[in-house]
């Protein structure tokens, strides 16, 4: 009897969570419907409480994953979570120092923020916590408006997470999830090397023993390391050497170890047995143990004006960041990530974190693969390692007395060159050369003119790129392809061939006002440079997706210029759009129905028969002949 009642309780300990939500949910929904049948229906035949779970699943993304949680993948959460966490202690409280905040308010960033992004977000595998580039933007932005340690630049840090909370939550709900599109790939791939840079070099002071002001200048930070490097100290430069060969060792040769952990400890014992801190090597000192309490900011409009830019700037790149991790891990596994619950998830993270003295809390790419690498199966597991961050704040937080800054300056610099991407920048210039010389524009304009500044330059570097592209778009001149009623590219297929008297053309572009008048003058001038008489202009439109009351002026500018030369201007192949546009502007009723046709070779049969008709020729019959629509499947398809 006993045995079998340990049985029973065992299966109905691990029974599937899956199975308990849904019986739970068709028998309180049950009950509802059959007592209050009368008053929960409404016109269309939905129950209210059908209204009311619709709009719960639009707000908690929870809602999805959690009926598939089962024994298997909260155990894989939990070995996830705890692997996370682990790591993220000596991480979150590195990355803390990066912007310029006591290590202490890096595990704080590890506790809300993991606990909120679960309720909200949209990726599976995603791991939140301080990351080297936001803390980067934090330092600049706030280190600009008060003094570093001090309780004011504290106070701003704190509200300044609060404000990109409330930014990112608020974008989300309005579904401006595109607005991240600004922050291009060679925007980001540029911002990722200057901080590397700037991260590296800001710890130069920690890594030497020396004093060294706060920057976000490069060469500033090189210049005043080179004027105190007298003062170096042999025993703190000599900690941080060891500390930086053990943590580049340790990821290489045994990868599943969580290298910054290992040293955090092994730095803490060392630094305790030998006592550094009687020797001169700084060390962390006293931390306050126990939980955040919760505060509420201090606020006022000058300070809001004036955080307001790093805050936009923090609030994109965030977002950017943590919806590029979410959709590689996604793709991976199957699923599909919402930009815009991305946004309140890490939104409502920060914003409820700043109620506990938070910094500002993203995705972490490093993190994350590990997370994945574990074996998550979904949020959960940031609920594991918050669990992990809240236990360490409890209980262990006395131990951290005795870590040598060195230590944590050592984690940052391996971090800080980790972000360097060689790869990607070879890749933006072997692909396309203009996004290439974009990222390191925006690098070099991040270094040596500022960090918020430089993210903007490069948004608007790239701004001005696609400007560029759309006002100067591919037109292609086209030639007969023998054996085929197709017209291609002359350039690409060297077997087309162009007609006597008649020049084909194609657009590659939405006709607009960027654009009109290098399309007029390229007809222009291709008409009177080609070196034969033209006597017809056709152009395939087939790619023009849309046209502007510019465009049409400068259509109608180019009818009347190749009017004078005795030239027609022919369509074909508008789309639907563009024809009503053509009509209503006029432009049909000036050029007349038989200047509009299906596609070239239509307009090249009506001319030829047109020109046929006046003097008797067999332009059309000789056309035909070159003409075989039944090899047309043996033509090239691209163009």
């Amino acid at each position: 009897m006993g045995e079998g009642s340990t049985i029973g309780v065992s299966s109905l300990r691990w029974t599937n969570w899956k199975t308990l939500l849904e019986t739970g949910k068709n028998r309180f929904s049950g009950l509802l419907l059959s007592d209050f049948r009368s008053h929960l229906f409404v016109k269309g035949g939905n129950s209210m409480w059908h209204r009311a779970w619709a709009a719960v699943q639009n707000v908690f993304f929870v809602t999805e994953w959690a009926p598939d949680v089962t024994t298997e993948t909260l155990r894989a959460d939990a070995v996830a979570g705890l692997t996370v966490g682990v790591m993220l202690i000596p991480q979150g409280m590195a990355y803390a120092v990066i912007a310029g905040m006591p290590p202490i308010y890096g595990l704080y960033a590890g506790l809300v923020p993991l606990l909120a992004y679960p309720l909200f977000g949209s990726s599976r595998h995603l791991a939140l916590g301080p990351v080297a580039i936001d803390m980067l933007i934090v330092g600049a932005g706030v280190g600009a408006l008060a003094q570093t340690g001090t309780d004011r630049y504290i106070a701003l840090a704190i509200l300044l997470t609060a404000m990109v909370g409330l930014m990112q939550v608020v974008m989300g709900a309005m579904q401006l999830g595109f607005v991240a599109n600004l922050l291009s790939r060679p925007v980001i791939a540029g911002l990722t090397s200057a901080a590397a840079l700037i991260i590296s070099a800001s710890q130069l002071g920690n890594l030497l023993g020396i004093e060294v002001g706060r920057s976000q200048y490069v060469h500033v930070l090189l210049l005043e390391t080179i004027q105190n490097i007298g003062d170096a100290h042999l025993l703190t430069l000599g900690i941080a050497a060891a500390c930086v060969a053990l943590l580049v060792g340790l990821s290489r040769w045994a990868p599943p170890v969580p290298e910054a952990l290992v040293v955090v400890v092994g730095g803490t014992l060392a630094s305790w047995f030998f006592g550094f801190d009687q020797h001169g090597v700084a060390v962390i000192g006293a931390i306050p143990d126990g939980l955040p309490t919760p505060e509420l900011w201090t606020v006022n409009v000058s300070d809001l004006n004036s955080l307001l830019p790093t805050a936009v700037t923090l609030a994109l790149v965030q977002f950017m960041n943590s919806v590029s991790l979410g959709r590689v891990f996604a793709t991976r596994h199957g699923y599909t990530v919402d930009a815009n619950r991305e946004l309140i998830g890490v939104g409502a993270g920060n914003f409820l974190g700043s109620l506990f003295q938070s910094i500002p809390a993203s995705g972490s790419f490093s993190r994350s693969a590990v997370n994945d690498q574990a074996g998550a199966e979904s949020p959960l597991a940031n609920v594991v390692a918050a669990t992990v961050i809240g236990l360490t704040l409890l209980f262990l937080t006395p131990l951290f007395y005795y870590l040598p800054v060195p230590v944590l300056a050592a984690i940052i610099v391996v971090a800080g060159i980790g972000l360097i991407d060689v790869k990607e920048l070879r890749a933006l210039f072997r692909t396309r050369r203009r996004d290439g010389s974009i990222a390191l524009f925006t690098a070099s304009a991040i270094l040596f003119i500022g960090l918020q500044e430089g993210i903007l330059l490069g948004i608007g570097a790239s701004v001005v790129a696609v400007l560029f592209r759309i006002s100067r778009p591919n037109v292609a001149e086209l030639g007969h392809v023998p054996g085929t009623r197709l017209f291609r590219d002359m350039d690409r297929f060297e077997q087309a061939v162009r007609l006597k008297d008649i020049m084909v053309l194609r657009v590659d572009a939405a006709f607009s006002f960027a654009n009109a008048e290098y399309f007029k003058d390229f007809i222009l001038e291709k008409s009177e440079q080609e070196g034969r008489d033209v006597e017809v202009v056709v152009v395939d439109g087939s790619s023009i997706n849309d046209l502007d009351s510019t465009a049409i002026e400068a259509l109608t500018s180019v009818v009347e210029s190749l009017e004078e030369e005795n030239i027609e201007l022919h369509l074909t192949g508008l789309i639907g759009p563009v024809r009503e546009v053509v009509r209503r502007s006029g432009l049909h009723a000036l050029l007349g129905e038989s200047r509009f046709h299906l596609d070239p070779h239509e307009a090249v049969v009506r001319v030829l028969e047109r020109w046929d008709a006046a003097d008797d020729g067999d332009r059309v019959e000789r056309y035909f002949a070159a003409t075989e629509p039944e090899k047309k499947e043996s033509t090239p398809a691209a163009s």
